[in-house]
């Protein structure tokens, strides 16, 4: 059956399909998320490039990638969707009341500490909703546990889910006054091999990685580390004790900069920010619960303290 491209609808659901085609690297697995055959992604792909008279995609047998005209109809698809989508949350959450339980798993210390800010503020604008705020660094099984999303930090490799970049967690150097010995603290990132060293089991082991933020130049040195933990509260304490020095999501250390508690260390240096999703299952119809939070979420992860907007 021939599909068409006139309506408004089909369009989007065209760019949507080629969204997910670059985003899960494959049409197989956009087939899946979208739960259509992969002939239907492979035609309305050649539909929306016949219709826009340009070669999306090059394919090969080594795979498939952008064309120039490709990356740019990708970032325009995603920034339309993305408005799509708002406009039709904001519509829908104007005239549906958001009412009933939602099941939310997040990370245990981003969801005891920034992520109950937002979390309040939407309890309050919708008081008929009542939230299971579950904690747990791990990844959520959707259907056994019947999780309706989660608060994910770093990357999302499950090709059968949504997920909503929302923000960035900068990473920086940071340790208890002294512990480099005498003198201030070091500025040059050569020098930070040599002092004892704490690890964070999640993001790093026994290597540290480095990027100078101006120039773009990368650094990696091998540690060695006094204490390995998977928790960022362990960690900090640990570093507050003067163990280590250590590589902390920046919010999680904010006051203790400020006190001078900690102190950061070759500022100029950091490691790479985590991304920070929002991940939920595909489904043709989400309740206004869900649209709500989701809508909450995208406006309030940006501004938290020591957070940013994707780059």
């Amino acid at each position: 059956m021939k599909e068409h491209s006139t309506p408004t609808t089909d369009r989007l659901e065209l760019l949507h399909t080629f969204v997910r085609i670059v985003e899960t690297g494959s049409l197989s697995a956009a087939a899946v998320q979208l739960g259509v055959s992969q002939p239907t992604v492979s035609r309305r792909l050649q539909v929306l490039e016949r219709n826009l008279g340009l070669r999306l995609l090059q394919r090969s047998t080594h795979g498939m990638k952008l064309s120039d005209d490709g990356e740019r109809c990708f970032a325009q698809a995603r920034e339309l969707l993305d408005s799509w989508d708002n406009l039709e949350s904001s519509l829908k959450g104007s005239s549906e009341q958001a009412r009933g339980t939602l099941r939310v798993l997040a990370p245990h210390a981003f969801g005891q500490d920034q992520l109950i800010t937002p979390l309040l503020a939407y309890l309050d604008e919708h008081p008929e909703v009542q939230v299971e705020w579950l904690l747990h660094d791990r990844r959520p099984d959707f259907i056994a546990e019947g999780i309706d999303c989660a608060i994910q930090v770093g990357s999302v490799d499950d090709p059968n889910v949504v997920a909503l970049h929302l923000a960035e967690v900068p990473r920086i150097v940071v340790a208890a006054p002294g512990i480099w010995g005498s003198g201030p603290a070091p500025l040059d990132s050569n020098t930070l091999s040599a002092l004892p060293w704490l690890a964070l089991k999640t993001y790093y082991r026994d290597e540290v990685t480095l990027t100078q933020q101006h120039s773009g130049s990368v650094q990696r040195f091998a540690i060695r580390p006094r204490l390995s933990t998977d928790s960022l509260y362990a960690l900090r304490n640990a570093a507050l004790a003067g163990m280590g020095a250590c590589i902390a999501s920046s919010w999680i250390v904010a006051d203790d900069l400020r006190s001078g508690r900690l102190v950061q260390l070759a500022p100029e240096w950091q490691a790479a920010p985590l991304p920070v999703y929002l991940v939920y299952p595909y489904a043709r119809h989400y309740p206004a619960r869900l649209r709500l939070f989701i809508a909450r979420m995208r406006a309030s992860m940006p501004n938290l303290s020591g957070m940013r907007a994707p780059g």
